[in-house]
């Protein structure tokens, strides 16, 4: 149940990214956006359930002790709103146009993206009853392995096609975003993904073999091609 909530809210994450008051995409995963297959207002609507259903959900469903019962939905909704997901595409539109700044960059890359990682890292930790120092770890974890894939995603959209990548590329460019290839290059920016990369794996010590799945999505994350 956690993992279904968290697929709802990024569904409408993604929904409203794509809408042309946002990023104004007319491409997500190879198809038609929502926008552009149902109307803007739908669109908007469509997010708007997605966002409530993901609560819905993750009502239903109580954390395992030492946590507090409640204790996914305050996890989802931290990274979900001004202090995650929404603040981080606020910050983000804001800085469009802008020269780029490496805190600036880090505080929207680790708003924007590595914090709903983040969040579903601590939820399946919380889900199963982790101790607090594995519940550390893999905060640790999503946070770099968050920034990692949107380090990853930047060099995408600058060096993918549409066909590869199932959704528009060289649109950061075209629109100024404050990315890590604009402030960095795309060769320094994949050596930073790499970086984080070790960084998210040195995390899971505490985990000992139970972290290979981990460091594989990790790897996979930052090598991907779509």
């Amino acid at each position: 149940m956690p993992a279904v909530a968290l697929e709802y809210l990024h569904t409408y994450t993604l929904i409203h990214d794509d809408l042309p008051a946002m990023d104004n995409d007319d491409l997500r995963r190879g198809k038609a956006t929502s926008h552009k297959m149902f109307g803007e207002a739908n669109a908007i609507l469509a997010g708007d359930a997605l966002l409530t259903i993901a609560f819905e959900v993750l009502g239903q469903v109580e954390a395992q002790a030492p946590h507090p019962p409640n204790q996914m939905i305050l996890e989802l909704a931290m990274a979900a709103g001004s202090r995650g997901v929404a603040g981080g595409q606020f910050e983000d539109l804001a800085s469009e146009g802008r020269e780029p700044d490496p805190e600036q960059l880090e505080y929207i890359h680790t708003h924007k993206t590595a914090r709903l990682i983040r969040a579903a890292c601590r939820m399946g930790a919380i889900a199963a009853g982790a101790p607090m120092e594995k519940l550390e770890a893999l905060s640790t974890y999503g946070e770099r392995a968050g920034l990692a894939f949107q380090i990853a995603d930047d060099i995408l959209n600058a060096t993918s096609t549409a066909e590869e990548l199932g959704k528009a590329v060289g649109s950061d460019a075209a629109r100024r975003k404050m990315t890590y290839v604009a402030l960095y290059g795309t060769r320094r920016a994949q050596e930073r993904a790499e970086a984080l990369t070790d960084e998210a794996v040195a995390a899971l010590a505490p985990l000992g073999s139970r972290s290979e799945p981990l460091i594989a999505l990790a790897h996979f994350m930052v090598h991907r091609t779509s």
